[in-house]
């Protein structure tokens, strides 16, 4: 689609990113980059602004915000009448039930959702041609097979969990090494990379767990899950109250765009009894909540081993300055006890006549061996009373 709301031809799978590639050069508003897929999983790419994306969809431009890349918004995938946005991590896409808008497709993390997308959304039409190569039983295979906005987002949810779980087992493989490294020896260094990889597990926890607050809600609320059957209300638009939006129509605000969303799905449960059936959507959620959350239950049990790496720190920490307590009272006494000697030597090295040093010269070993005998029998006296109040060890 140009900048006039023109359509940019598509372009065969393999060239799409190529073309992508290309055209960004002459960009010089690289937020405005899209790509396009239809049902075929040929790629278009779009360099459009907020507001043909918005005719084109159908949706608020409260709801395009959360996909804007300068801004910060948590995971999020939201049903709307006719698309679903989606934003989790660095996939921030818009489906609707015969085509998906990925944003910023040249970004090394979205190139595999693009290649992916371009893979798997033909597949259920290609499994069907070659089944029924006659068209015999078309509908039995219509009904088998999973609607387009579910297969697209299946594979960005398997590609964020994918990419969640490969930086999981990244941390992992170098995080492991680095605390047993610290256990066996406490360094500067070793403690600095522990820290890094500590923050940087915090940080990927704070985004698993995003992810997987979000897929939990969605699954909570069957209401919320039925805004995610797009291709359920397209086929129900015929009723008075679904046929009422017009196609260059969008919502004025959130709020009655969710409240027509609730009257059409009213509306086609009356035609189709089909409303609370959310059982094929549910199992898909389930599936990647499931694996979400076994990548937290990773970065948990991650978190207690560094808890305990860190408590095993503290005890050999404690029990170092506990030596070093031991010493310094060892240390302390020896030195008492020297400046009695000492105080002794000085005493008697002074230069005060002594009358019964005249007689008796040999008085004066007696003296240093008594002092010293007194000084070592305090010392040992003070090691005694440390160990019997248990201020050093046995």
């Amino acid at each position: 689609m140009g900048r006039d709301g023109s359509v940019v031809p598509a372009e065969p799978p393999q060239q799409a990113v190529a073309a992508a590639a290309a055209s960004s050069k002459k960009k010089t508003q690289s937020s405005r980059s899209w790509i396009l897929l239809d049902t075929d999983g040929q790629g278009a790419v779009l360099d459009v602004d907020k507001y043909a994306i918005m005719h084109r969809v159908q949706i608020h431009a409260r709801d395009l915000r959360i996909l804007d890349p300068l801004l910060s918004y948590p995971s999020t995938i939201l049903g709307r009448e006719r698309a679903i946005v989606l934003n989790l991590e660095h996939i921030k896409a818009i489906i609707t039930a015969e085509e998906v808008l990925l944003r910023d497709p040249l970004d090394e993390n979205v190139i595999p959702v693009v290649e992916e997308l371009q893979r798997r959304l033909p597949l259920a039409v290609a499994i069907q041609a070659k089944e029924y190569p006659g068209g015999h039983n078309e509908e039995a295979g219509e009904e088998d097979e999973s609607p387009f906005e579910f297969r697209a987002l299946e594979v960005a949810l398997e590609a964020i969990c994918s990419f969640l779980a490969a930086r999981t087992t990244e941390l992992e493989s170098a995080a492991y090494p680095a605390l047993d490294e610290l256990t066996s020896k406490i360094s500067s260094r070793n403690l600095d990379r522990v820290r890094k990889l500590k923050s940087a597990m915090t940080r990927l926890t704070a985004r698993v767990q995003k992810v997987r607050d979000e897929l939990e809600q969605l699954l909570d609320d069957d209401d919320d899950m039925a805004d995610l059957y797009l291709s359920r209300k397209l086929a129900g638009s015929s009723s008075p109250i679904s046929a009422s939006g017009a196609p260059n129509w969008y919502p004025a605000s959130p709020t009655i765009g969710s409240k027509i969303s609730r009257a059409s799905r009213a509306s086609i449960a009356t035609a189709r009894g089909d409303e609370n059936d959310v059982e094929e959507l549910e199992m898909l959620l389930e599936a990647y909540f499931m694996q979400i959350d076994g990548t937290l239950n990773k970065l948990s049990t991650l978190r207690e081993y560094i808890d305990d790496t860190e408590d095993y720190i503290n005890i050999q920490l404690d029990n170092h300055r506990n030596q070093l307590i031991q010493l310094e009272l060892f240390l302390s006494a020896g030195t008492v006890c020297l400046s009695i000697y000492s105080l002794v030597a000085g005493i008697f090295g002074m230069n005060i006549p002594y009358s019964w040093n005249e007689n008796h010269s040999y008085m004066f070993k007696w003296v240093v061996i008594v002092s010293g005998a007194v000084s070592a029998l305090l010392f040992v006296m003070i090691v005694s009373y440390a160990r019997h109040k248990g201020l050093v060890g046995s």
